[in-house]
């Protein structure tokens, strides 16, 4: 790449830009997988500003990866509650980029702050027909359970629960 890749923490004056990026992303991400009615009720649900902003108060730390000038992706994490468990909520990469380390670096770069903050396990919901399973397996998440979550409207989420253990 010949641009350098930064990524930063996000805050409150990040989640225009987060709703951005998922609007572009998840379209491409999920067609293949969900209704074009449950991905627009998803997007508002998850990603309206309200939303993002409940998620910040709730200690979710976003992250966005900028290439050259231009935000490319965004993940989001906090504490899962257990001891030493935490939660990746969110790692999305603009769909042009993938397959260019960019996901990884996201999670590279989330693994090194929770170890700091005591993590032992990083933990993850996934649909379980997205084709990221596999990136989360070469990352060493192993497939741990299947969870299906009623997100309201008559609309499940039919998940993979994946984990992978740190090594501290």
């Amino acid at each position: 790449m010949e641009n350098e890749l930064e990524i930063r923490l996000a805050d409150a004056d990040d989640i225009n830009t987060i709703g951005y990026l998922a609007q572009q992303i998840w379209p491409a991400a999920y067609k293949d997988i969900l209704s074009p009615s449950q991905l627009e009720y998803m997007l508002n649900l998850i990603y309206s500003p309200e939303a993002l902003k409940q998620q910040m108060n709730q200690q979710h730390q976003f992250l966005i990866a900028v290439l050259g000038e231009e935000p490319v992706g965004f993940a989001s994490y906090s504490s899962a509650g257990d001891e030493g468990v935490y939660k990746l909520h969110k790692l999305y990469v603009a769909p042009q980029l993938h397959g260019k380390g960019l996901g990884k670096a996201l999670l590279d770069f989330i693994i090194e702050e929770i170890i700091s903050l005591g993590a032992t396990t990083l933990r993850l919901n996934m649909n379980r027909d997205n084709k990221a399973k596999n990136f989360y397996q070469r990352s060493g998440f192993i497939i741990i359970k299947e969870e299906d979550i009623d997100i309201g409207n008559n609309y499940f989420m039919n998940d993979y629960v994946m984990e992978k253990k740190l090594k501290v």
